[in-house]
């Protein structure tokens, strides 16, 4: 098939892209590449993917060909462009996208809102105009734990009532949600949407906790904990996450007809939850050094705790989150002191 794959310079868009050309699909990524974050760990993703950095920095609206890998083209774009964004859906007539394209991080909504309302409301809503007018078989998106919001009824499960978000972040996925099943009722449009659970692994953000514990442990500097330690996530390793998001890019849609088929909702984690003290126990492991922890307070915006029911993912697409806690802190870690070239 051919399917756009949206924030393909980011962490989770980077790892799908991947795993897509990996299993023969022909695969175009698009990104605007903004500096949310170092860039230049966006551009190191797709050099991997074949995209090298002279090309890919410089802005235009032409389709960038991988010099290694004939199934992949980048394309440097923003999804608010209400303009180039049609002129690549009517060229390209793509069979599935899958939209990872957004503003993340919770915290940093709180400071800079305008920027998650342009990303993840505006681009969103062209997203679903292109779906609408060029026949797109299947829109698959990402959304997130973060809807759930003070919810204590553990583990999470799709069903449950979200609508009390307690981040503008978490606000915007649930609008995202919301808007992706009006387009389905209206248009018939299939459309999947995946509740994200604390994804960690290789090529992560540099703002994710596992980021910046090992950096500031591997510094001999302290670390920020939360609530003073007393938080439990469900971690999910990259491959695992990968993994579900492929096999629901390659299901067909053309029996989904009900509006209860056309429209869907799914947890994707690891069906399991961890207390943040012993992962960061495991991260000390694997560098061999103690963190110096400063206990803090509950931030804004935070929950204490989230689990993945993910039964109705199993059930469905066979999802099989497999990657234990030990393996996924260990290969991220090997990651960083190589791209790093740390000497810990």
């Amino acid at each position: 098939m051919k399917i756009l794959v949206t924030g393909a310079a980011g962490f989770i868009g980077f790892h799908v892209s991947q795993s897509l050309i990996q299993k023969g699909h022909y695969v175009i990524g698009l990104d605007n590449i903004n500096d949310y974050y170092d860039i230049n760990l966006k551009f190191a993703r797709l050099n991997e993917l074949g995209i090298p950095k002279d090309t890919a920095s410089s802005f235009n609206k032409l389709v960038i060909s991988s010099k290694h890998r004939n199934s992949f083209k980048f394309i440097r774009l923003d999804i608010q462009n209400r303009e180039a964004l049609p002129v690549l859906f009517k060229k390209e007539k793509f069979d599935v996208v899958c939209n990872l394209a957004a503003q993340a991080g919770v915290r940093y909504s709180i400071e800079n809102p305008e920027t998650y309302v342009d990303s993840n409301i505006v681009g969103f809503l062209n997203i679903l105009q292109c779906c609408r007018n060029f026949n797109t078989k299947h829109l698959v998106y990402a959304s997130s734990s973060s809807v759930y919001g003070l919810s204590d009824k553990i583990p999470f499960e799709t069903d449950d009532t979200v609508d009390k978000p307690i981040s503008l972040y978490a606000a915007t996925k649930k609008s995202n949600e919301l808007m992706a099943h009006t387009y389905s009722h209206l248009f018939n449009i299939p459309t999947t949407g995946l509740r994200f659970f604390t994804v960690y692994g290789p090529w992560g953000r540099p703002d994710m906790a596992i980021f910046l514990f090992t950096k500031a442990i591997s510094e001999n500097k302290p670390i920020n904990v939360f609530n003073h330690g007393d938080l439990e996530r469900d971690f999910t390793y990259i491959d695992d996450i990968t993994e579900g998001i492929t096999r629901i890019c390659e299901k067909k849609t053309e029996d989904r007809k009900t509006i209860n088929e056309l429209y869907k909702i799914y947890n994707i984690g690891n069906n399991n939850t961890v207390k943040l003290i012993d992962f960061i126990t495991e991260i000390e492991t694997n560098l061999n050094k103690k963190a110096t922890k400063n206990l803090m307070p509950m931030q804004k915006g935070d929950v204490k705790k989230t689990w993945a029911n993910v039964d109705d993912l199993i059930r469905d697409y066979n999802y099989q989150p497999k990657t234990s806690i030990q393996n996924g802190i260990k290969i991220f870690i090997n990651w960083y002191q190589e791209f790093y070239n740390d000497i810990i």
